[in-house]
């Protein structure tokens, strides 16, 4: 064996190999070992987390609407709310659904935020106008407003006017009744 000095060390120099092997028989076990090291990899990282990459919603807008529908109708409001947000990045209509939603979990704040939300990105949207009145009605506030808002309702939509009068009707009683 040939002894070489490295910055002042002294380290023997082992032959080509182990044993005499040849360059060919070392390549063929390093890429043996590299083999290896890359299928336990693969072990460790493709098979025990698994990832699922959705780059483009699989559901449209309406769908939303419809799953968020069938969750409230089970009572499940929360799980509705997330339908309706997904669903409101491209149908405005979801803000209306998204009020009633917290109008029946009793967050008024919220629902009339999104009522107001409805009736701006749809000003036609009778039930908008419809339902941020008897908001105003059972809360016992903006009578005015909650009043033209029901007379603004049995306009767009005639064929609602039954519906449509009875909060209107309400709210003028309660007007008359806090004079």
């Amino acid at each position: 064996m040939h002894k070489r000095s490295l910055v002042g060390k002294d380290f023997e120099k082992p032959p080509f190999g182990k044993g005499g092997e040849g360059g060919f028989q070392i390549f063929k076990r390093s890429c043996f070992s590299l083999l290896q090291i890359i299928f336990v990899l693969s072990l460790v990282y493709g098979c025990s987390f698994p990832r699922i990459v959705i780059l483009k919603d699989p559901l449209t807008p309406e769908e939303h609407i419809n799953l968020g529908v069938a969750y409230e109708k089970k009572g499940e409001l929360d799980n509705a709310i997330k339908e309706y947000e997904l669903a409101a990045k491209k149908l405005p209509l979801a803000y209306f659904y998204l009020g009633n939603v917290y109008f029946q979990k009793n967050e008024w704040d919220e629902a009339e935020k999104y009522y107001r939300k409805a009736l701006k990105k749809d000003p036609r949207n009778s039930d908008a106008h419809n339902n941020l009145a008897w908001l105003y009605y059972l809360a016992r506030k903006n009578l005015e407003e909650a009043e033209k808002l029901a007379l603004e309702a049995i306009e767009l939509n005639p064929s609602k006017e039954h519906t449509y009068r009875d909060t209107l009707e309400k709210i003028r009683e309660l007007k008359k009744s806090s004079q």
